[in-house]
Formats: structure tokens, sequence, C-alpha cells
């Protein structure tokens, strides 16, 4: 127990610069706290923080094993985490912000089985294409489309990359024709979503050839559903995740266009605050989304969730290859 406190002492001094802000932080006194850094310094022989009475600082030492005694405290920390988890369920509110297409076609099915599993945890989905901050907007996990974060405090992990398609609607193509290479895009009646990284310009590969194109839009929208609708009405030719089109092209109201032509993969993450311990809620739900997607999502979809899929339903092994007559 001595050893633990002389720990937490020296990695909560470090972090706060001041020994007297970490005997507060640790309820304790300031000669109690005094001690447990003195001992574990004579212990190891070693000068760990230097200090005067104006300031301290960690010695090459001191920065040295502060990295290694935070990464056994935070493991500690999440081991005794992980058995409360198990004494007691993910209860409370978990809020969760997505584009409204994910949220109608992956997070809104999945709630009742999720809810059968944890009755406890009510769930507040943010329906917005737009990324807002944790903090301000109170939000525990985000879908989300870009691989990075700009804040080091935020955690992405990895759902899988989905693919992209060209769609239109018969009617469309029977009054304007087919595409038959990309470069036939400029001259068609395009519908854009404007949140796309360069919207107005459409990168297509086959084997080693590449074509890159610039489309003007008939209709451009922040929304995938908004981009559908008017797709289905004969609008124009969109360029969506195959996710938000899947069900349209099987039931032949959208017909994928330029099949033989690859676009950028779309990459789709889960992200959260970083945290010494995950909370519970965002754990089971994080774990559970992806569970879902691999195996309630169609073949060709996501490139890499669905590897491990243990149930795949009836009619998605049809190709866009097959659908496309």
């Amino acid at each position: 127990m001595d050893r633990l406190l002389q720990l937490e002492v020296f990695s909560k001094t470090a972090e706060l610069g001041s020994l007297s802000k970490a005997a507060e932080t640790l309820r304790m006194s300031n000669a109690a706290a005094s001690r447990h850094l003195s001992a574990l310094e004579e212990r190891l022989a070693v000068r760990l923080i230097e200090r005067n009475t104006r300031r301290q600082w960690l010695t090459e030492a001191g920065h040295e094993f502060l990295q290694r005694c935070s990464t056994l405290l935070n493991e500690l920390a999440e081991a005794e985490g992980a058995v409360s988890d198990r004494a007691l369920s993910p209860n409370g509110m978990l809020r969760v912000t997505s584009s409204l297409s994910f949220a109608m076609i992956y997070l809104a099915p999945m709630l009742p089985a999720f809810r059968a599993l944890y009755p406890k945890l009510s769930v507040q989905i943010i329906a917005a294409n737009r990324y807002p901050d944790f903090i301000e907007a109170g939000i525990d996990v985000a879908i989300r489309t870009r691989e990075q974060e700009p804040d080091s405090s935020i955690v992405v992990r990895r759902i899988g990359q989905m693919r992209r398609v060209l769609a239109a609607a018969p009617a469309y193509l029977a009054r304007r024709g087919r595409p038959e290479h990309p470069a036939d895009l400029a001259r068609h009646d395009m519908l854009i979503y404007n949140h796309a990284n360069d919207p107005y310009s459409l990168r297509l590969s086959k084997g080693s050839a590449a074509e890159t194109v610039r489309i003007a839009p008939t209709l451009d929208s922040n929304d995938g559903q908004v981009i559908r609708a008017a797709a289905l009405a004969g609008l124009g030719i969109l360029i969506q995740p195959l996710y938000i089109v899947q069900g349209d092209i099987l039931a032949g109201q959208l017909m994928p266009l330029l099949v033989d032509w690859e676009l950028p993969l779309l990459t789709m993450n889960i992200a959260y605050q970083n945290r010494v311990r995950l909370p519970a809620k965002i754990r089971v739900f994080s774990d559970f989304l992806v569970n879902h997607i691999r195996e309630h999502s169609h073949a060709r979809i996501w490139m890499d969730a669905t590897r491990q899929t243990t149930h795949t339903p009836s009619n998605s092994g049809r190709s866009i290859r097959k659908q496309n007559p």
C-alpha cells in the first residue's frame, strides 16, 4: 500500500507541478505527501524531482520513471474498472451523434437488441453531418468519416472502410443516357454531397488507370438522404456510400453506373474522449455497434468490418455488377 501511495504522490505531483496540489488532490497533508515522495526516492536511490522554495522540476530519471509509473497506474485503474463493470450494469444516458443516414440505417434498427441487453441505459441520438465538439455538446460517442482528429484527446476506433457508388434512377438514364466513361460525368446532372472532401472533383480508378473529373452540381446538399430522394425522383446521378442506396439498387429503383471504376473508399470511425478508464456505456455500445455492422451489413458495402461476419443476409451475395443490366 505504501508503494502504491508513493507512486500516486509522485505521478500526481508531476502532473500538477506542485507537491501541495498533489497532496490536496489525494486528500493527505503536505507533510505526508513529502514523506511518501522522499521514501520513493530513497528506495530507488535516485532523485526524481528537484525542488526549491519557488519551483520544482523532473529530473531525467524522473521523466523516465513517470512514463512507466503512469502506465502502471492506468492499467491498475482499468483493471479495477473492468471488474466493477461486471458487477454494475451500464446505466444513465448515452449521447451518440452520427449522420442522419447512418442513424436511420444502422443505429435505430439495432437499438431494440441493444436495449434488451442493457435496459438501464438510455440512448440519445443527435443526427448531424457536422462534427460537433464533444465537451460543448455533451456527446459520448461520435460516428465520423475522418480518420484523424485535430484534438489529441479524442480516441478514434475504426469501424471499417465502405464502398461508394455512382447511381441514377431508370427514368433519368432513359432521358439522358448512361455515362460510359468517367469523362462523360461532366455532361450529366450531378447530385453532390457538399461535406465530402473536394466534392466537385471526382477521382476514379480502374486497375492502373486513373481519372479525375471536375463536376458541377445540379443539386448539392449537406445530407445524404436529400441526395438520395432527388436521385430516386430522377433528378440526376448521385455519389453516395453504398450502404445508403443498397436497398434502392436491390429494388431496381437506382442503377449503379461505371461499375468497372472504383471510387475512393470512405473510412467510418467511432470517436470518443480519451479517458484513463473508458466508461462501460461507451465500451459496450462501441462493441455492440461493430458486431451489429459485421453481422447485418450486405456484402461489398464494407471492406474490412465484414470480414469476420457470422451471418449474411440471403441476398447480400449479389454483386453490384450483376445488378447492373
